[in-house]
């Protein structure tokens, strides 16, 4: 392939995945960030938010197990579409209200949401050149936080102007309609796809020893555990912490999105020293250390603390819990077998889902048992010191550096 060429493939499939990012990053991130306006007005324990958001992790656990056979199959483009309709379809039904259609919500939008990663590191990483794949994943991925920033803006105004059932509805319509937009770009993006592959149950077990029979990919496995968790806890509670601080919806909000938009230049700028300047797993080690440091601060919140002061905490947390997915994703890519990248990719995030579940879980019971966000903070700020202090000590493999 001529490099004029692929270089405008790369930027069209660069461009088209950071889109189907933002509407699934905003499509799995307005519930919980509206959630004071649904916890109101149903009159729920706001521990329940953890049970939601462990069931979506849960359901993307096993999407993301399951999804490599389907990326094979259909195309990495295809999938995006299915992914962005299943966003659409559990949005909807989030709207209907009853505890049972959340339920169902966090199932089918979660799935929907974790399958939109895989597809699109399969897809970008056909059209990446080895050496700046780090920087490409980086960009593609600060799709994550521009979604956050426009459910942190956003949610709460479309919350104030139309409810927010109407809130979830008007996501859901522009989820269906983003998927039907990609439909032109399916007969080039989608060329590697081969019809006779079927899914079988073994892919699940097949998934999961493509990162687990390889050192360097069970290490990616764990730190996405612990940094995935971390993240899910901070996306899904900031927010309702910084109400029972006494912010309103809106303040909240605006605060929330302010320390999201640092996760856009911090993600660029992880991706770049990843791509030769520094050692990914070092990268990574960095992040996670402050990580740890920011959400031990975050815990230690209280009402007397100045809004500037809470906004630089979190943008503390969010330069590094929102910051690492380029680097780490691309570091998967680069180990997994030739034509395997949507696998190893859902294999390793399906460790981050695990976290994803655990870590909030986590969060919920010790809010329940303690009343007090400012505990479970601290507590998720332990896994990642140990997962920065494991990253330092353990050496990059020779040949094997980024």
């Amino acid at each position: 392939m001529r490099t004029g060429r692929r270089f405008t493939l790369l930027l069209l499939a660069l461009g088209a995945m950071f889109l189907q990012q933002t509407f699934a990053s905003l499509g799995r991130s307005l519930p919980p960030v509206i959630a004071p306006a649904i916890i109101g007005d149903l009159r729920l324990d706001p521990a329940w938010l953890g049970f939601y958001v462990a069931l979506a992790a849960f359901a993307s656990l096993v999407f993301q197990l399951g999804c490599g056979s389907f990326i094979v199959r259909y195309g990495a483009l295809r999938t995006s579409q299915a992914a962005l309709a299943m966003l659409a379809f559990g949005l909807a039904a989030a709207s209907a209200g009853p505890l049972l259609l959340f339920a169902l919500s966090a199932i089918v939008g979660g799935g929907g949401a974790a399958v939109s990663t895989p597809a699109s590191s399969h897809l970008l990483g056909r059209y990446s050149p080895p050496r700046y794949t780090p920087l490409v994943f980086s960009i593609k991925q600060t799709a994550v936080p521009a979604g956050l920033v426009l459910a942190g803006l956003l949610g709460p105004l479309l919350t104030a102007w139309s409810g927010w059932r109407g809130t979830l509805q008007i996501a859901a319509a522009a989820c269906f309609a983003f998927a039907l937009a990609l439909e032109p770009l399916r007969k080039e993006f989608d060329a590697d796809r081969d019809p006779g592959r079927s899914f079988r149950l073994s892919d699940f077990g097949t998934t999961l020893a493509s990162v687990t029979r390889d050192r360097d990919l069970r290490a990616l496995s764990l730190a996405c555990f612990v940094f995935n968790g971390l993240q899910t806890v901070f996306t899904s509670y900031f927010v309702v912490y910084l109400t029972v601080l006494g912010y309103s919806l809106a303040a909240a909000g605006s605060v929330f999105s302010a320390a999201m938009l640092v996760a856009v230049p911090g993600r660029v700028l992880w991706g770049w020293l990843g791509s030769g300047h520094v050692a990914p797993r070092v990268v990574m080690g960095g992040l996670a250390l402050g990580m740890a440091a920011s959400s031990a601060l975050t815990g230690l919140y209280g009402p007397l603390w100045p809004v500037l002061l809470v906004g630089l905490v979190a943008s503390g947390l969010s330069a590094t819990a929102m910051s690492w997915h380029g680097v780490l994703l691309a570091e998967t890519a680069r180990l997994a077998p030739e034509g395997s990248r949507g696998a190893a990719t859902g294999g390793v995030l399906s460790f981050g889902q695990v976290g994803a579940l655990v870590l909030p879980l986590a969060y919920a019971l010790l809010l329940g048992v303690t009343g007090s966000h400012g505990v479970g903070f601290v507590a998720c700020a332990v896994p990642a010191l140990l997962v920065g202090v494991v990253l330092l000590r353990t050496e990059e493999p020779p040949g094997r550096a980024g």
